[in-house]
């Protein structure tokens, strides 16, 4: 009978106790939210948190630790920007939407049950490693600012706007994301690119990488832009590329007379470059330089060299010794 009316006792805080949030700024931001902590007292309950459905916004609060979260099971947006966070646990917010983690410590995100998000912006983080295969109504990614090595987006088959630039990408598959609108890749270490596929394509930003093709024949360049002082101008952004010289785009008269690209003095348009991407004009030709991946004039072979001629061609071989 005693035991009984314990466990009676007891019940009626089962489900309706406090949430565990360490943190005191991301604490004082949940207290201080009248829509979460809707009895105004100086706790957050399991049921205010479980109850809650809308945004969360602690952006620039000084939080190192958003443990709590993860009692916000209903919750449909975060923005997390401008703080000290190394890790992040969202596997119970099923229906979050948008996530805003930009500017933190984070080493890696686990996104494999936000199946319903559509908005990612993790710029500037350390991120070495990003699983979006599951995340099929993505339509908006940046996670510019990190150190990827590998970015697979080919599930990611509606994304409009793609921002990977200043990471460590070698190469990126985009030829299953027709609906891409924008797309900055800028600084990396790609080499050959090909948005052929992206037919809706309008802003564009591949500069500073090591680009030997790109293939820009999407039947859209007359709509292409890039942003020169704040303003959209007709053209590519594409120098600092010093190992391009032909680039594939759909007229290469119309791209000469109208387009204002930020280009190298070696980079010209054709619409069907060979596929070596050495310039047709002579095939008298002498040999410049032999430099290594980083530009490095080298006499060593076992290694990718690139071969400048005087023409302004360049050939990749690998010589074996």
């Amino acid at each position: 009978m005693k035991k009984g009316l314990l466990i009676l006792l007891c019940f009626p805080f089962i489900g309706f106790g406090q949430v565990y949030i360490p943190d005191a700024n991301f604490k004082a931001y949940l207290v201080g939210t009248t829509a979460i902590n809707t009895n105004s007292d100086t706790e957050i309950q399991v049921s205010e948190a479980t109850a809650f459905n809308g945004a969360i916004n602690c952006a620039n609060m000084n939080i190192s630790d958003l443990t709590g979260i993860e009692t916000f099971t209903n919750l449909t947006s975060l923005n997390c920007n401008y703080n000290y966070l190394t890790s992040l646990d969202l596997s119970n917010s099923t229906i979050l939407t948008e996530l805003n983690c930009k500017s933190n410590d984070l080493i890696s995100i686990d996104l494999s049950n936000n199946l319903n998000l559509s908005w990612l912006d993790c710029n500037d983080n350390y991120l070495t490693n990003l699983d979006l295969n599951q995340n099929l109504t993505l339509i908006y990614l940046d996670c510019a600012y990190n150190q990827l090595t590998n970015l697979n987006v080919n599930n990611n088959i509606i994304l409009i706007e793609i921002h990977c630039e200043n990471n460590q990408l070698t190469s990126l598959d985009v030829s299953n994301n027709d609906s891409l609108f924008g797309f900055d890749c800028e600084e990396n270490l790609l080499t050959n690119l090909d948005v052929s596929n992206n037919t809706a394509l309008v802003y564009f930003f591949c500069s500073m990488n090591q680009l030997i093709s790109l293939d820009l024949r999407n039947g859209n360049n007359n709509n292409m832009l890039w942003w020169d002082s704040g303003s959209p101008i007709p053209g590519i952004s594409v120098s600092n590329n010093p190992y391009l010289n032909c680039i594939n785009v759909d007229d290469s008269s119309y791209c000469n007379s109208n387009w204002l690209s930020e280009m190298d003095p070696q980079h010209y348009y054709s619409n069907n470059c060979p596929p070596s991407a050495i310039e047709e004009k002579t095939t008298d030709k002498e040999i410049l330089k032999v430099t290594d991946l980083l530009g490095r004039e080298t006499k060593q072979t076992n290694q990718p060299l690139f071969y400048i001629y005087d023409d302004g061609t360049v050939e990749k071989r690998i010589v074996i010794e």
